[in-house]
């Protein structure tokens, strides 16, 4: 049977009044709406709840029998929306998102920043993690939404691509190569070089496309992040292969970038989030932010 919540509303007001008009004031009805609303209550139920007079309003033995326990009903009721609307209020100070460690810290400060100033009391959680670890994030609801690299195996997503970039050799300045236009994978065999753990997506998309190939080269570190790699290459350690965007203006002291060929490497940056969620305001804010940064860089 449905519960008609609104008639349980009209008969808690008039039981805790003692009277139609005081009740119809208190629930800003008029008294002929509640009159109706108790009515459907006790045809729905095959019983009467109230015995009115012009002068006085008293509980039947129903009623006094029904009263406690819609009470109790219409409590718990409002207890759970209160939780619900805290707990709603809580999602919308708090953003979780999963980034790739070079985008959270090339691309994500001067964004946040935008966003800050229409939501400035947003707490931001930003899971800097690889490629495989942000779509696990996304997928178990964790993070609303992952910048990361576009995969075709992660059918559960929504994906939505943003940007090509190409990969680059990095050298330290004075470095042979650090004149050249353009840079093969031939010439890098015999150069000491730095590569990403291969849990990355920026190695296994080197590999995939290298091939048999890279058992030619000389593989001489290996590290996790690309920061790190940049760091090895900069102390003059080696030679990288990395996204274009892991190095800004302010990373580029001491080494220099080559445009790679033979063959060419590149990513396809995207967002993925959980198909059918829609994303709460904060998460569309910045995606939107993040959009118009892409365009514009």
């Amino acid at each position: 049977m449905r519960i008609d919540f609104l008639g349980l509303e009209a008969f808690l007001s008039i039981a805790d009044h003692g009277s139609f008009h005081r009740a119809a004031a208190n629930l800003n009805l008029s008294q002929t709406a509640l009159s109706h609303r108790m009515k459907k209550l006790e045809d729905d139920l095959g019983i009467k709840l109230l015995t009115r007079t012009t002068r006085h309003v008293a509980l039947t033995p129903a009623g006094v029998e029904l009263l406690p326990k819609a009470r109790r009903l219409m409590s718990d009721i409002s207890d759970s929306f209160d939780e619900l609307r805290q707990q709603g209020k809580a999602r919308q100070d708090r953003l979780s998102i999963g980034c790739l460690p070079t985008i959270a810290v090339h691309y994500l400060p001067p964004i946040l920043r935008e966003l800050r100033k229409n939501f400035p009391d947003l707490n931001i959680r930003i899971f800097d993690n690889s490629k495989t670890e942000i779509a696990e994030l996304v997928h178990r609801g964790e993070a609303e939404f992952g910048i990361t690299i576009v995969a075709a195996d992660r059918w559960d997503l929504e994906i939505t691509p943003l940007m090509k970039e190409a990969f680059v050799v990095i050298c330290p300045k004075g470095h042979p190569l650090a004149g050249k236009a353009t840079v093969s994978w031939s010439a890098l065999e015999d150069q000491p070089l730095v590569r990403v753990s291969a849990q990355t997506g920026n190695r296994q998309l080197i590999d995939a496309a290298l091939g048999a190939r890279r058992e030619d080269m000389t593989w001489r570190y290996e590290v996790q992040h690309v920061v790190s790699a940049v760091g090895l290459v900069r102390a003059g350690l080696g030679l990288a292969v990395v996204p274009q965007l892991a190095i800004s203006p302010a990373d580029s002291a001491g080494v220099v970038t080559i445009p790679l060929r033979h063959p060419t490497v590149s990513r396809t940056l995207g967002v993925v989030s959980r198909r059918g969620v829609p994303l709460s305001p904060a998460a569309d804010a910045l995606l939107g932010l993040l959009r118009k940064h892409v365009k514009t860089a």
